[in-house]
This record gives C-alpha cells, structure tokens and sequence, in this order.
C-alpha cells in the first residue's frame, strides 16, 4: 500500500485511492490511521474506488496548526472531496470517524449514497454513580496533588498529574492533539442525527466498552431510514473481531 499526499487547508495530509468504479469513502478513528481500516477496504465490494486518509494529526498525516474540533473534521472532509472531484459516494466511518461522518451526511445529504457508521461515537456517555466516583475520586487526588506541590509552578504540576493520571487517549496525545482531543471528547454530535437521510448501517460490538450498545441504539431511534447489526461477542474494533460476518454484512448492504 502506497501512500500519497495532498494539501488540505494548511495541512499535507496523507491518503489512499484504490480501485475503480463509484466512490467510497472510509473514515478512521481517533489515535488510529489507515492501516487500523485496511481490513474495511479490503472486504469493500469491487464496484468502488476507495478513498482513506490519515485525519489531520493522526497516521503520516501532519498536526494542524490550531485545535480542532469535531465539526473542523467535518470541513476537512468536504475540502478532501472537493480536491478530489467526489461529488457523491458512500461513506464509512468508524468510532470518531463516524462521529465525523453524523455531522457530514445531516448537513450534505444530497452528497451521501449510504452510510455505514461502526462502532461510532457521538453519544455523550451516561452519568452513572460509577462516573461521578471516579470523577470526585480524580478530582480529589489532582487537589492532593497540587497541594503537595504547592511550592511549585502550578501549570507545570497540572499538566503532570494529568500525563501520569489522565486517560489513555489524553497521554497518548501531545502538544495540538492534546489540546484537540481534550476539545472533542465531550461534543455530541447527536443534534444531527435526525437530519440524516441516507440508507444507514449501524454496526456495533456486542461488548464494545469505548462507544457501549446503548449508543448504537439512540443513533438507530434518530436516524430515521437504519438498521442495526450487533456482533456477537466483538467490541469496539467490531470488524476486526468478527471480521468474516462484518465482511458479509457490508457487502450485503452496499450491494
């Protein structure tokens, strides 16, 4: 697989285009790159010519300039289009790919065939007792923390404690994309959903921990033509742990 590059905005962004015939488009997501997709390109039908790139920030793709939020994803899309002449196509997006795709396919729907959203974010998780624990329990220790520091600079102390506490996903990133994913993490997206009118396939792990069931089911109560397919036992790479029925249901659909 050779990649190429193309400017977007201010950004050189890395991508792929393989076959030929209709377009398609595949979205990863968060912290991942379009190796983490290889496995949707491949099972796509033969009838189309996909498209993938590494998101801004992400695979060999470069950092943006500013922070981003979700909805600058979204433009980044529509200028990657525009520079590849793809009017229409069908899309795919997994976790924050879809999350992106949502706010794409309400706002363009005359430039959406189907859509396929896996394992999508968007849904703002449930605030369970469990949540608000840990939430305190956080919060305690980073007053703890900076108390025990008191002598020093509280910005340098803040950002410790977060790089040795915060999630996996905030110590992963640096720089921009901290600043990026601290900016995303808690946008819905859930006020498109309803404006979404393109041939829509939810696809969703059984036990995926990162975006759970429960979400899968308010976008299927919001968007209104979609279906829902759950993977028995998968989680939230749903089409890599059932990759042979994932395989089987999208070119059910696309066909």
């Amino acid at each position: 697989m050779e990649k190429e590059k193309i400017k977007v905005f201010d950004t050189l962004l890395s991508y792929i285009e393989i076959g030929e015939g209709e377009p398609l488009v595949i979205l990863h997501g968060w912290g991942a790159n379009i190796e983490s997709i290889m496995p949707i390109v491949n099972c796509a039908p033969k009838k189309f010519k996909v498209y993938a790139y590494d998101a801004a920030g992400f695979g060999d793709s470069e950092e943006p300039k500013d922070a981003l939020s979700t909805e600058d994803y979204e433009r980044y899309l529509v200028e990657f289009l525009r520079l590849k002449n793809i009017d229409k196509a069908t899309f795919i997006g997994h976790s924050f790919g879809g999350k992106t795709l949502s706010i794409f396919a309400a706002k363009h729907p005359e430039r959406v065939n189907k859509l396929v959203l896996v394992d999508a974010s968007g849904v703002i998780p449930k605030r369970t007792l469990k949540y608000y624990l840990k939430v305190y329990s956080f919060k305690f220790l980073r007053g703890i923390y900076t108390k025990l520091n008191f002598f020093k600079d509280r910005e340098e102390v803040l950002k410790k404690f977060y790089e040795k506490f915060g999630s996996d996903d905030y110590q992963n990133s640096k720089g921009i994309m901290r600043k990026t994913f601290v900016k995303v993490v808690n946008e819905a997206t859930t006020q498109y959903f309803d404006k979404i009118i393109a041939p829509t396939l939810l696809v969703w792990g059984e036990n995926d921990d990162a975006t759970p069931l429960y979400m899968a089911k308010v976008f299927e109560s919001k968007i209104k033509d979609s279906g829902l397919v759950v993977l028995k036992g998968a989680g939230h790479f749903s089409y890599i742990d059932d990759y042979s029925t994932f395989s089987a249901i999208i070119n059910s659909f696309l066909r």
